[in-house]
């Protein structure tokens, strides 16, 4: 060998010698030759003791365990060494149960990050015992692979561990040392609510109501497997009932969690070094969390039972004073014809007819059929009409008819005749029906030429009174008001289809509601009914948004209460049929008798939309109650709509794959929307819109709600694009009611209105040719274009509550309208209409009140959103939303009752006295 090499030889030998040898894993000796050391051990002492490989250290302790009360037995371990992976093992062996931990003790959290704990306490389950007092034994195993590992352990009684009724109780939990305690059932007790409380909203944690059963799950990995949970911030409540629990007790175990996403909070910092593993257990260090619980008496079944009945009996109330209010008319109407039939009949002293009182001049002239009250179909006007003795003849055309002319009677005119205010209607009575026409298609009509250039001329009409108006007041004793608007046109000149197509055209609104009321209604119910039975069966209380501080179980259902307090929308729905149903039978009564009343005065009747009407209030009641019996944010696929997102997905609570608007919300949509289609009606009965549009226009509006509720949120792109979308829906809708459907949308349209605008605002400044028209259409723009802004500018993540928000403004704003432009034409507002309207607008008040209390949220998380629980206000058992949906029943009755009765002056006026706005 060569003096390098031997050299080279040299140094590695040295160098070997003087570096140290690598650590030498001890190895476990065979079972036999390990040593085991046991210690009788004491309550309240800490043990300071270590372990290795081929040490088992096992600790004995007893304890007296009595059959009528129980002493709860907590296991407290630190593990002084820092050997993360060799951790120390405690196995706890105790009668019917085996508990065993490591620690550091690993939790998991979202994308599988570890989280270590040095400090872990545990309590023990306690077996039940039969005999009087029984000394129980158990067992504590510490042993470890690691070197020498120091370590405490102290086992101590837990004082207060059976909760008391009524009585708070303090405590503080971590992620690492979860509590439980627990509640055994009174006698006289059925069920209970365990409400639990903190000052901290965060660290996130964990209620569970679990059956007395060992093993106990009380870590955040576990706690889910078996009970009833719920996350949990600030409160926290879980009603529990006797009959779910053999036992009559249960535990009510705390579990602090590892991360805060699950209630809203943000994931915490996951530091990771160049030189540490990904897998690395993060130390959390403490985090602890003080709460409070406190176990309280539920209602009884009595509570039940009063609240059924009380809830009954409100809206019973007005069938009742429905029926009163018809008997009360029925008995004025015969009092009155008789009254009529004494006046009318020659006096035995003279032989003439009897003059009529001038107090008598006041009343409305009498109708025999009496179509427009609660109980007869109508209310008569108090006033009646007369005409001018001089007024020319008037030219009336019906499809299929002969014109006919209706002349001024030449014999002198009976004293009677006045004060009923006869128009000399006797041609009417006596021609013959309209209803025999052999042809009732509408297309009949709308496909002449002439009838075509008939419309163009009538709903262009300007303010020259044609000959044929009289130049007499319309009531006996009160002058017509002046009308300012540049147009005259009449109830009339818009009334003129045949009555059989048009009751087919509005009847066609009722069915296809109820065609939809169908198709929505049995996908929901069979979706909240499988949400009840998941909710049921897991025991996760995260999956619904109630109020739990108010929500009472009945049989499977989770919160009867709400569901309950829903039945005024169906009792009050089915009334207002009812009502229309009599009126309908009485306004045929007097057709088929060729009244002419009903032939040629008020408002022409067509009940389809009132139909409908009753139908979508209804079904907002269904749905409703179908909604709250689990309202969440995945129970809206047929679509009260998400106020925002859903919270992020966090194990167990997965983000839906799908989302839109509430079903009920959807009927809300409905409702506002015939509201406004029957207030049109009401002076445009040949021109409303068709049902097939009337129901393509309202599922657009839906789907705009679907897709803003999925993709609204912070999305400029949508905001932007809905905007444009309802600024030129606005416009387009604007000039349909400003032309009355005489325009046209095609390629020449920015032509003619560049046209227009030279006209009319550079050649020379005229104003508008319907002015009152002009005033609305300018109003409505300024407030949708307001909303557009709005939505544009604050983009609020309640969007179908948005989206609702237009249409209902735009229904108040249209109701604004027709209510100052019939007081404007002459027209008055009957007792009951003026009644229905003051005692709906106070409802409303009261019932937007209780809407916005808010005692849950979507935008934030379920934990979160139970920090806006609040307890029961009414009979112990109706929180504020139940008390929202007693109002608004009872507000939306009372609007539908106001777009009833509202023009029940005009009964008794003929239409070409009634003026179009």
């Amino acid at each position: 060998m060569s003096g390098a090499g031997a050299a080279v030889l040299a140094w590695a030998l040295l160098a070997g010698a003087l570096l140290p040898a690598p650590p030498v894993r001890p190895q476990p000796l065979p079972r036999g030759d390990r040593k085991v050391q046991e210690k009788e051990a004491q309550f309240n002492t800490t043990y300071i003791d270590w372990v290795d490989a081929n040490l088992l250290n096992i600790y004995a302790f007893n304890h007296s365990v009595r059959r009528n009360r129980t002493e709860g037995v907590r296991v407290s371990v630190n593990v002084l060494s820092d050997q993360k992976d060799r951790p120390v093992l405690f196995v706890v062996r105790q009668k019917e149960a085996v508990v065993s931990f490591q620690v550091p003790l690993i939790l998991r959290g979202l994308y599988q990050r570890k989280y270590a704990y040095q400090e872990v306490s545990r309590t023990l389950c306690q077996p039940q015992t039969k005999a009087e007092v029984e000394t129980q034994h158990f067992y504590v195993d510490v042993s470890t692979l690691s070197l020498n590992t120091s370590y405490q352990l102290r086992v101590t009684r837990v004082e207060n561990f059976v909760l008391r009724t009524n009585e708070r109780f303090s405590f503080n939990a971590t992620a690492a040392q979860p509590q439980y305690f627990k509640y055994k059932f009174p006698e006289e007790v059925d069920s209970v609510i365990v409400k639990v409380t903190s000052a901290m909203a965060f660290p996130c944690s964990v209620i569970s109501i679990q059956d007395i059963l060992c093993p106990v799950y009380d870590l955040d990995n576990n706690v889910a497997f078996i009970g009833m949970y719920q996350t949990m911030t600030k409160k926290a409540a879980i009603t529990v009932q006797k009959k779910d629990f053999p036992s009559h007790s249960f535990y009510v175990v705390v579990v602090v969690k590892t991360e805060d996403e699950a209630c809203g909070g943000a994931l915490p910092f996951y530091p990771l070094s160049k030189d540490a593993s990904p897998d690395e257990p993060v130390d959390q260090h403490n985090r602890q969390k003080t709460l409070e619980v406190m176990v309280s008496p539920a209602i009884t079944s009595e509570a039940y039972v009063r609240s059924v009945l009380f809830c009954l009996g409100i809206f019973l109330s007005f069938y009742i004073l429905t029926l009163l209010i018809a008997c009360w008319e029925s008995c004025r109407q015969h009092k009155r014809k008789g009254l009529l039939a004494a006046m009318d009949s020659p006096s035995l002293d003279t032989g003439h007819s009897r003059s009529i009182p001038n107090a008598f001049l006041n009343h409305g002239p009498y109708d025999s059929y009496g179509y427009g009250s609660f109980g007869n179909g109508s209310s008569s006007s108090t006033e009646g009409i007369t005409d001018s003795l001089g007024s020319a003849e008037v030219s009336y055309s019906y499809v299929g008819q002969e014109q006919f002319k209706r002349r001024t009677p030449s014999a002198p005119t009976r004293p009677l005749s006045i004060a009923m205010g006869e128009r000399s209607l006797e041609n009417v009575a006596g021609r013959p029906r309209l209803d025999s026409l052999s042809s009732v298609e509408e297309d009949d009509y709308d496909t002449l030429a002439d009838i075509d250039y008939d419309k163009n001329v009538i709903r262009t009409k300007v303010r020259v009174p044609p000959p044929a108006l009289p130049a007499a007041p319309c009531w006996p004793g009160k002058p017509l008001t002046p009308l300012s608007f540049q147009q005259y046109l009449c109830v009339a000149d818009l009334a003129r289809k045949d009555k059989r197509v048009l009751r087919k055209k509005y009847q066609i609104y009722f069915w296809n509601i109820a065609t939809i009321a169908v198709f929505y209604a049995l996908p929901v119910i069979q979706l909240v009914i499988t949400y009840q039975t998941v909710v049921n069966v897991t025991g996760n209380q995260d999956i619904c948004y109630y109020n739990f501080l108010c929500a009472h179980p009945l049989g499977n259902l989770s919160a009867f209460n709400n569901i309950l307090s829903n039945l005024g929308y169906v009792l009050l729905g089915l009334l207002f049929l009812l009502i229309i149903l009599q009126r309908e039978i009485n306004y045929n009564r007097a057709l088929l008798r060729n009244d002419a009343h009903a032939l040629e005065c008020g408002i022409p009747k067509h009940f389809g939309l009132f139909y409908a009407m009753g139908t979508a209030l209804m079904m907002e009641g269904l749905l409703s109650a179908c909604y709250h019996v689990c309202p969440n944010y995945t129970n809206f696929q047929f679509g009260e709509c998400p106020p925002g997102s859903p919270p992020n997905p966090h194990r167990g609570h997965p983000r839906p794959s799908h989302l839109c608007a509430p079903p009920d919300t959807s009927f809300m949509y409905m409702i506002a929307g015939l509201c406004m289609l029957k207030l049109y009606q009401k002076r445009h009965p040949d021109i409303n819109a068709s049902a097939y549009s009337a129901y393509a226009c309202l599922a657009l509006v839906i789907f705009f709600s679907v897709v803003g509720v999925v993709f609204g949120k912070g999305n400029t792109a949508f905001w932007i694009v809905f905007s444009v979308i309802h600024i030129v829906a606005t416009l387009l809708l604007s000039t349909q009611l400003y032309y009355m459907g005489r325009w046209k949308l095609d390629s020449g349209i920015l032509r003619r209105i560049l046209h227009v605008l030279y006209t009319d605002c550079v050649r020379q400044c005229s104003g508008p040719m319907y002015v009152d028209r002009m005033v609305l259409l300018v109003m409505g723009n300024i407030i949708n274009w307001s909303l557009a802004a709005y939505g544009l500018i604050v983009r609020p993540n309640d969007f179908a509550s948005y989206l609702l928000a237009i249409g209902i403004c735009n229904l108040l704003l249209y109701f604004a309208f027709y209510i100052i432009m019939k007081l404007r034409s002459g027209e008055r507002i009957k007792l009951i209409p003026l009644l229905c309207i003051i005692s709906t607008s106070v409802v409303w008040g009261f019932a937007l009140f209780f809407f916005f209390q808010g005692l849950s949220t979507w935008q934030k998380t379920p934990a979160e959103s139970r920090e806006h629980n609040r307890d029961c206000i009414l009979l112990d058992f109706f929180d504020d939303h139940d008390i929202w949906h007693f109002l608004s029943s009872i507000a939306m009755f009372g609007s539908f009752l106001v777009l009833l009765t509202l023009d029940d002056d005009l009964d008794c006026v003929q239409r070409d006295k009634i003026y179009v706005f």
